[in-house]
């Protein structure tokens, strides 16, 4: 069995590494590694599976065969570049917002909704980490009794918005100066403001959360609201749902489509104190689900606390199991 070519590009950023961490973990079948980040990241030199390699620019990259790019650089350097990668034959995974809303451009999951990838889709979408790690637990649930309204209360960590970010609550845990990357200081605080302020004074991460979710699991008329929250949590992004299904439902059921569903792990005894935790999910790939009970304000709803790496699966593994997904299904 052949190996695929393939570029990480954003491959100095904390995605970027974070997706050759796991490329090397799984032992995805690579002939050619291409490292590409901006120009003054050039000539870095980053380790992959015991081989050094280089850091090359976008163009130099495009002068390569590539098969298979993984980009985490940003919206705005996806909506230049992906294209021209798909024309010259490479099959893109985008990890940028650039993508995910295109009608045309599928919105992936591989638990979820993988096996919609054919050989036409020359770019497909990776979500949003908060919306990742929230689809894993509802997608099995929506199948079996329809959800009808979610509404949504993230805590999501720094690392979610890059190096700096965590440079800046380290520095301020030790009330040392750092660039400010946030409009207030992140520690010892708690900021209802991820990613910016757009019309209906929702953040661009709250109507991610909204739009993305319908897309994944595929029903447009699922009510959701969201309130999205920063904490001074380096890794794991936590969220508390509440969500209401179009009929009654039986807790312990419910509980175990999600015990029975790959990647999620209920972790869910609160006499021993056992909840998932962000301290407990970072360098983990599952999604954990716990605090699982009935809502007794409403018949047909329930309350749920889903945590998750949001680096990993919420980012970089879940475009690595994109890729692992089109090599075995797709090329």
């Amino acid at each position: 069995d052949m190996g695929y070519n393939m570029a990480v590009i954003g491959a100095t950023g904390v995605v970027g590494r974070t997706m050759l961490t796991v490329l090397a973990e799984r032992k995805v079948e690579i002939d050619h590694l291409f490292l590409v980040a901006s120009d003054k990241s050039e000539g870095q030199i980053l380790e992959f599976a015991g081989e050094n390699h280089t850091v090359i620019t976008v163009d130099e990259a495009m002068g390569k065969p590539i098969d298979i790019a993984l980009f985490s650089a940003g919206k705005e350097l996806s909506k230049e570049h992906a294209r021209s990668f798909a024309d010259k034959g490479a099959i893109v995974i985008d990890n940028s917002s650039a993508w995910r809303m295109d009608p045309a451009i599928k919105l992936i999951v591989p638990e979820i909704n993988g096996d919609s990838l054919t050989l036409e889709d020359k770019i497909i979408a990776n979500p949003n980490c908060s919306t990742i790690q929230l689809v894993m637990a509802l997608a099995p649930l929506h199948k079996v009794n329809p959800i009808k309204r979610l509404v949504i209360s993230t805590y999501q960590s720094v690392s979610g918005t890059g190096k700096k970010a965590v440079q800046q609550l380290e520095a301020e845990t030790k009330g040392a100066e750092a660039e400010k990357v946030y409009p207030h200081p992140i520690f010892m605080n708690v900021l209802p403001h991820c990613d910016a302020f757009s019309a209906d004074d929702y953040t661009l991460e709250e109507l991610k959360l909204v739009n993305e979710t319908r897309k994944i699991i595929g029903d447009e008329t699922i009510a959701i609201t969201a309130t999205a929250v920063r904490v001074p949590v380096v890794g794991g992004h936590s969220e508390s749902v509440n969500v209401e299904f179009t009929q009654p439902f039986d807790i312990g059921e419910l509980k175990e489509i999600l015990v029975s569903t790959d990647g999620v792990i209920v972790l869910d005894e609160p006499a021993d104190d056992q909840y998932p935790m962000p301290i407990d999910a970072e360098g983990k790939d599952d999604v954990f689900v716990g605090r699982i009970r009935k809502d007794l304000s409403h018949p047909n709803a329930v309350n749920l606390w889903i945590v998750s790496d949001n680096l990993r699966k919420g980012a970089a593994t879940n475009a690595v199991q994109i890729a692992e997904h089109v090599i075995d299904h797709v090329l």
